[in-house]
């Protein structure tokens, strides 16, 4: 979270409240944890801002990420996220910052703020702590 919080410094300094990118409630039960949520708790602390981990959820279990191509993967978790009816109380007009531990090719990332935006989310900015890069494609 420290070196989060460095890193993303310009987007904690506009962010209203942080979420963390959740887990389906089966592979929360199997891994025990949420990196996304241990990184996003800390974070939203030390920069006094809210944190909203039951905002958005993973109501459908999806198949693992690993040696799925870029269009896999974004249909893999097109519809795996929701946000929920106190979730959209808490993000209508407020600037998010969207917590991940890893981002490979976006689709997480992207089916996230999606729903978040359909709910009202004035803006979400996502904060990462890698950034995978595939040999076959350039770095943005």
């Amino acid at each position: 979270a420290r070196w989060i919080s460095r890193a993303a410094a310009p987007l904690i300094e506009t962010a209203d409240a942080v979420v963390p990118v959740p887990l389906h409630r089966g592979r929360l039960l199997s891994r025990r944890f949420n990196q996304a949520a241990e990184i996003a708790r800390p974070l939203a602390r030390s920069a006094r801002l809210d944190y909203l981990p039951d905002a958005l959820i993973r109501p459908l279990p999806t198949a693992g990420q690993g040696g799925k191509s870029a269009r896999g993967r974004r249909l893999n978790v097109r519809t795996a996220f929701a946000v929920t009816e106190a979730g959209r109380r808490r993000i209508k007009g407020r600037r998010l910052l969207l917590i991940d531990d890893v981002l490979t090719t976006g689709a997480t990332a992207e089916a996230c703020a999606r729903v978040l935006l359909e709910a009202g989310a004035r803006a979400v900015d996502l904060a990462v702590i890698a950034r995978v890069k595939n040999a076959r494609e350039p770095l943005k």
